[in-house]
Formats: C-alpha cells, sequence, structure tokens
C-alpha cells in the first residue's frame, strides 16, 4: 500500500523520542504516521535503566544540567528552555506516572519498571490517533528542491507528508532496532554526520583474575586513567566488577576518556578502594585491625577490611601466603597492601561493542541543526531529534531526558503550517 498526502507529519523510528514526537504533533492538530522497524515500539526504551529507566535526571540547575553534554551545551539552551526536566516531570505526573529520585538525582517511575513510562507515551499517542505501522523497513528519503518528499519502504511502497521527523537513534543495542540507518539516509542527501562509536559501555581489561571479582560492587571509589604512569583523569562513583572486566556508572561515565586513551597506546585504570583516606589514614586503620588479630590468619582478618571477593585476590597481588598469622606480616608487606588498596591496577584491553553501549557517540553535525525547532538546516521540512544528533552525555538520565525535549520541540514545530 503506498500511503499518499495522507499525513501532515511522518515520523520514522519509535522510541522515546519518536513517541514523543508523534504525540506531541499528534496533541497539535496534525495527521500523524509513526514508522518503527520492528513488530513492536520502545524496545531499547523497555531495557534501559535495567528494565528500570532512568527517564531523566532532578538536577534542579538548568545550567549543571546543561554542562553534562559538554560542547554541545550552547545548543540545548532552546529547546530545553521550551521543554526541561520540570515539563517532563510535569508530563509524566499529569498522567498518573509518579516518579521517584534515587542518589546521583536519577529519577525513576515509582513502579521501577520502564513499562510504565512506555504506556504513558503509547496513551499520549492514543489521544492524538497517531497511525502506527510497525514492521515499517525504511529505505532510504527522497528530496526535490531542497525538501524532503517522501520516504520509501523496503519494497518499494512510498510514505508521503509535508514533514518528517527523524529519530532512528544510534548503534547502541543494535538488536533493538538501533542500526544507524539514519545515518546513512542523512549522508545521502548531503548532511555532514560523525562516523558513531561507542561511548557509554563497559571496559574489558586484560588481567585474567577479575573474573574471580565478578559481581563484587562498590558505592564510592575512585577511578584513574593511566598511560604508563601518567593520569589522564579521575572520577569517583560506583563500580562494578564483571567477568570481563569493569562496569557501573563510574566505568560507563569514563568509557569514551578510556577509548580516547587507548589510541595513543596502552592504557591502563587504577581503582581506589578508599579515596576518602590518604595512604597514612589507611595504613593506621589497617595497623588498629591488625593489632586486634595478631594470631589469626591473614586471609581472614582482611575481611573486616575489604569484601571478602576481593582477599585472595588482593593477597595473590602482594604475593602473601592467605594462611599466614597477622603477626607475622612484615611491615612492608601491610605497606604494599595499602598500597594496593589506594591503587589498584588493572590493563585495558578495549570497550565493549555498540551492542552493550547505553549510547553511541556520533552523529549529524549540529551545525547543520535548528535547535529552536529541532529543524535541518537543508531540508526546511525535516526535524531531527534524539541518538540522531551528535551529542555526549552521561548515564544518569540525560539521554531519555534528550529524546523527550528534542522530540517535544520538533513534535510541536512539524505540526505548524508553513505561514506560522
Amino acid at each position: 500500500m503506498s500511503y499518499r498526502k495522507q499525513f501532515d507529519v511522518v515520523v520514522i523510528g519509535g522510541g522515546p523520542a519518536g513517541m514523543m514526537a508523534a504525540g506531541r504533533a499528534a496533541e497539535c492538530g496534525a495527521r500523524v504516521v509513526l514508522l518503527e522497524k520492528n513488530s513492536r515500539l520502545g524496545e531499547k526504551l523497555l531495557i534501559s535503566g535495567g528494565g528500570r529507566c532512568n527517564l531523566t535526571n532532578a538536577e534542579p540547575d538548568r545550567h549543571n544540567f546543561l554542562a553534562k553534554y559538554t560542547d554541545a551545551a550552547k545548543f540545548l539552551h532552546s529547546p530545553f528552555s521550551k521543554f526541561g526536566v520540570a515539563e517532563t516531570l510535569e508530563f509524566f505526573h499529569a498522567r498518573n506516572m509518579q516518579t521517584k529520585i534515587e542518589p546521583g538525582n536519577r529519577v525513576f517511575p515509582v513502579s521501577d519498571n520502564a513499562q510504565s513510562v512506555f504506556d504513558v507515551l503509547e496513551g499520549y499517542m492514543k489521544e492524538g490517533k497517531v497511525k502506527v505501522l510497525p514492521g515499517s523497513i525504511v529505505s532510504s528519503l527522497e528530496t526535490k528542491e531542497g525538501f524532503v518528499t517522501g520516504v520509501v519502504l523496503k519494497g518499494g511502497n512510498r510514505v508521503e507528508g509535508k514533514k518528517y521527523i527523524l529519530a532512528t537513534g544510534g548503534k547502541s543495542h543494535p538488536e533493538t532496532g538501533s542500526t544507524g540507518d539514519g545515518f546513512e539516509w542523512l549522508k545521502n542527501i548531503g548532511h555532514t554526520t560523525i562516523d558513531p562509536d561507542p561511548s557509554l559501555v563497559p571496559v574489558r581489561v586484560k588481567d585474567k583474575w577479575v573474573r574471580d571479582l565478578s559481581g563484587l560492587s562498590f558505592e564510592d571509589v575512585k577511578l584513574s586513567i593511566l598511560q604508563g604512569e601518567k593520569k589522564q583523569g579521575s572520577r569517583r562513583g560506583k563500580l562494578l566488577f564483571t567477568h570481563f572486566g569493569l562496569s557501573g556508572p563510574l566505568v560507563i561515565n569514563m568509557s569514551k576518556d578510556i577509548g580516547e586513551s587507548l589510541k595513543y597506546g596502552e592504557t591502563g585504570v587504577s581503582v581506589d578502594f578508599f579515596p576518602a583516606s590518604d595512604i597514612k589514614a589507611l595504613d593506621m586503620k589497617i595497623q588498629e585491625v591488625f593489632s586486634k588479630n595478631l594470631n589469626k590468619q591473614i586471609k581472614n582478618v582482611l575481611k573486616e577490611i575489604v569484601m571478602p571477593l576481593l582477599v585472595p585476590v588482593l593477597l595473590r597481588l602482594a604475593n602473601i601466603d592467605p594462611d599466614k598469622e597477622v603477626n607475622g606480616i612484615t611491615r612492608e608487606e601491610r605497606m604494599t597492601l595499602g598500597k594496593l588498596l589506594k591503587d589498584f591496577r588493572l590493563s585495558v584491553s578495549g570497550l565493549l561493542g555498540p551492542e552493550k553501549a547505553i549510547v553511541t557517540s556520533g552523529g549529524v553535525a549540529l551545525s547543520e541543526v535548528d535547535f529552536s525547532a529541532m529543524r535541518s538546516r537543508l531540508y526546511p521540512n525535516l526535524f531531527l531529534i534524539g541518538d540522531i544528533l551528535d551529542i555526549d552525555r552521561p548515564s544518569g538520565g540525560y539521554s531519555l531526558q534528550l529524546c523527550f525535549t528534542t522530540g517535544y520541540v520538533a513534535g510541536g514545530a512539524s505540526a505548524l503550517t508553513d505561514s506560522e
């Protein structure tokens, strides 16, 4: 079937950005169709935040919030002034989805279920009678005389509208349909795109013994990136050891910098398990514990200082016999343990690929987008939103907020007639 001139707005991509854009355009009176390649909408949304969906970040200061988008912040003031964090929370609360704030100002639905967020967005589209066409695999965009004139589907069918919103995402979690198709379509019609790389991903390490620590998590450690002995940057936060290396918010938010460092040579990371104490204070703590347990084996006493799973690895790296009694531990061995706890090193072998990425960097050059409406500067009836944009950001709710903000603004702008 060929859909011609039936729609005011054609939205390509049924993720959070596309669903928000379609709902908003319909709310503003437009006849809207949403094309989704998968058999259902919101595949990536439903697995976000481990299925809990960290929908935004409750950072109250907009300047501080936008600073998280680094170089892109200057482009985002306009859309966020129209639909920011406060408006997003009001949007969901008004539709009976209550939220809660967790450490790091991360906002989740009270249900702890991404389905709650999906249901609100789906309901929003139904209110506006958005026509949803799942299983619609787009092949290309057609253009003529500076305008997008149609969407060509696999098999040759076409979908036409007055305005087009591209919300196809990046390349993270390709199993959900985010395979970077939109980048190719945009290149073909003259847009500049920066090739996407995994941006927020776990880190793989060379040290085989890391498997012994799999599942061990720490709420507050300091992680430093190393090239040789030179530190390339440090942050504090939550860390998780996995069978392949490191994950958790701290590592994921540093993964792009780790990836950059790898381009220039051998890269390692150093974990400080006691960032609030200097080496002298930590040594005093170790001595205090040792003095109370002189006749016990070191493998049992260290459990009072660190998590049990870490003990055998520490003793192996320090070359200390686990069965040795504390009264036989030398000063040099004690100092070695302290240094390991403040400077626990791992050798990085690489980053996990797009299939494990929360987001990918790269996308449409921001200079080619009018952010007041999320409109392409090359094609006035084309709007570009969400992960299709070249905007880096940390984990913690910033990705979905970008989708909601740009989707809402584009939806409203696309519904306007050309004379408005």
